[in-house]
């Protein structure tokens, strides 16, 4: 699969509140960084595999996703791909730039289609500079999203197929607002890393169970308990980094 191309088009509807209120990063705002937010970004429809930034390419804009889902992903000299990252409504597209660079080796782009806040990289460097709240929400949600690759990274040595593909299917689902995922076999076969046979015997066991329901490229999420118990500890550990940095920016809003 080719690295899709990253559009700079600078459409968009103007930012609402309410929207604001659907990033768990932006609805932490302080008034002021809110309200230049607001004047300045964009709300936008991000497609299904629309480029975020290319690899080794300026990063130009800073997407906070709203119910769309990103991934990071790893190209091999073969062609070949694997997802090293999933960036939902739990966060923000620039960890590269929050680092002090200003692109990366890896690429990124939408892997279920929705909406996020747009604003650019430029404006993003400056908000970080010189809003200290700001700036110490987004380490806590890096140091977070580090120790959440730490966890995956484990388990995609450990666990098996079936236990990483629940977890995968329940970490997207808490990233959107339906229980219905527009996923082919194939394309989740290069998330989880693994062969596409794998992913098909995990997807028909799962069907088999009651747990979801594969068809045209879509997978329904019915039985959410069910693919809990099937899923390792991973998923567990993933979702308290991200409730855990959230807790400790409210206790000290408070």
């Amino acid at each position: 699969m080719a690295s899709p191309g990253v559009k700079h088009a600078r459409s968009g509807l103007p930012v609402t509140p309410s929207a604001l209120r659907r990033n768990e990063i932006l609805k932490a705002l302080t008034a002021p960084t809110a309200s230049v937010v607001l004047k300045r970004g964009l709300t936008v429809q991000v497609a299904l595999r629309q480029g975020i930034y290319d690899a080794e390419q300026a990063i130009e804009d800073v997407y906070f996703p709203l119910d769309c889902v990103l991934s990071v992903v790893a190209r091999m000299r073969d062609g070949s791909q694997i997802e090293i990252g999933t960036i939902g409504r739990e966060g923000m597209s620039a960890f590269p730039l929050l680092m002090g660079a200003s692109s990366t080796a890896n690429f990124c782009y939408c892997q279920i289609r929705g909406s996020a806040i747009k604003i650019p990289a430029t404006l993003f460097r400056e908000l970080a500079a010189t809003d200290a709240a700001f700036r110490q929400l987004l380490d806590r949600y890096l140091q977070a999203y580090v120790n959440m690759l730490g966890q995956l990274a484990a388990c995609n040595r450990l666990h098996s197929v079936y236990e990483r593909c629940a977890r995968w299917l329940l970490m997207t689902r808490d990233r959107v607002d339906t229980d219905r995922l527009p996923l082919t076999q194939e394309f989740l076969a290069m998330m989880l890393g693994t062969g596409r046979s794998g992913v098909a015997i995990a997807a028909a066991t799962f069907q088999q169970a009651g747990f979801i329901r594969y068809s045209h490229g879509n997978i329904t999420m019915l039985d959410r308990p069910g693919l809990e118990n099937a899923a390792c500890e991973c998923y567990e550990v993933a979702r308290e980094q991200f409730a855990g940095l959230l807790r400790t920016v409210s206790a000290d809003r408070a």
